[in-house]
């Protein structure tokens, strides 16, 4: 036995009779390297688009539930975020939540009281308003060619305007059958919003714990505190933004001579979170509401001009220079899902794509790897 220490230099021998090095090596050790060809590949990405196939065709079909319910967890995202502000002062986060929301909602319902008989008085004139822009537009249209083949052969200015009168009723009934199903949203969008706010906290504390890991759950609350602040800024910063575009709207249509000029600012501020539809929309209203008010074309078209110049200047100048300091989103990216959103949920959608998009940018900052910090020599 001394003899065979010395001959293995002092180690002993294992009981099998083979060194530790030579030890034939077990399955659960091997490495199992699988080679995936292309055809694997073509698998798993036709897995991956029939799955958005079918999460796009769920989000369309369940868009009466689901547009009111994100709008609210957007909102009240926002809404908590300023109730945790208010904490400062003494004031519980749920009860300030809830402070925020009754005041946005008493705001709402004032200016749809005060908005109502004009909105009413204008589905009712409707039909006498578009006869009337006709009439003014058709010496300039007449000019056309197009026109003329589409009013007939005989230069008739008033085939094309009967045609319209024809169907002005049944326009205006079809908007006014989307009232019902609206308000119904509304409702819905109210009580996600309360309930959400009330059981805020105690729904952040759950995707908290949701993990075990203690490196998960600081990567939970640095994407919740970063989707606050991100969306919480950009709302702040388009609202006051957007209120000024309003106020001088306001003075636009003063100026220019159209009634109701306070109506014609909260139009402004509003159809300003839709993107490219509202501008779209609400020049197109600023220029009939001159043409019905003003017999010079020049002069009718002036305030539609003007607010599209103002809002083209803050949209392409204002917005990126202050929202490109601390949100940085690709513009592409921001189209493609104010497109994708808008064909999904229509005017609403267009308006939740900057703040989805906002969330999901946040989520990916933070998920992704972080390359390796450099350090310098020395």
């Amino acid at each position: 036995m001394n003899l065979m220490k010395r001959l293995r230099g002092g180690r002993p021998v294992p009981a099998s009779g083979l060194e530790p090095e030579t030890a034939p090596e077990t399955p659960s050790r091997r490495q199992v390297t699988i080679r995936r060809d292309g055809f694997d590949y073509a698998v798993i990405w036709s897995i991956i688009g029939l799955f958005v196939l079918a999460a796009s065709a769920a989000v369309y079909t369940m868009k009466p539930v689901l547009m009111p319910v994100t709008m609210a967890v957007v909102v009240g995202t926002v809404l908590g975020a300023a109730a945790d502000r208010l904490g400062r002062f003494g004031i519980p986060p749920v009860l300030g939540g809830l402070t925020l929301a009754l005041l946005l909602a008493s705001v709402t319902l004032f200016l749809v009281n005060r908005l109502a008989d004009p909105v009413a008085n204008l589905f009712t004139q409707a039909p006498q308003i578009l006869e009337g822009t006709l009439q003014r537009l058709q010496p300039l249209l007449g000019r056309v060619r197009l026109w003329e083949l589409t009013a007939g052969s005989g230069g008739d200015d008033k085939v094309m305007t009967d045609m319209v009168m024809q169907h002005a009723g049944t326009v205006v009934s079809f908007a006014a059958s989307g009232v019902t199903p609206a308000i119904i949203q509304i409702l819905v969008f109210i009580a996600a919003l309360g309930l959400f706010l009330i059981g805020r906290v105690e729904l952040r504390k759950t995707l908290i714990m949701a993990s075990a890991h203690r490196e998960r759950r600081l990567a939970a609350i640095r994407i919740m505190n970063a989707i606050e602040a991100a969306l919480g800024f950009y709302f702040s910063t388009a609202s006051l933004m957007y209120a000024a575009l309003g106020v001088v709207t306001m003075g636009i249509a003063f100026v220019g001579g159209l009634a109701l000029a306070p109506i014609w600012g909260f139009f402004a501020f509003l159809s300003s979170f839709v993107p490219y539809l509202g501008v779209t929309v609400m020049t197109l209203a600023l220029a009939a509401g001159g043409l019905m008010t003003h017999d010079a074309l020049l002069i009718a078209l002036l305030p539609a001009i003007g607010f599209f110049l103002l809002h083209l200047v803050m949209e392409n100048l204002l917005m990126p220079s202050i929202l490109g300091s601390r949100l940085e989103v690709n513009p592409f990216i921001i189209f493609t899902a104010i497109i994708f959103w808008t064909w999904m949920w229509g005017a609403v959608g267009a308006m939740l794509a900057m703040p989805l998009c906002l969330i999901a940018m946040t989520i990916f900052e933070e998920v992704r790897p972080k390359p390796p910090e450099r350090q310098l020599p020395g």
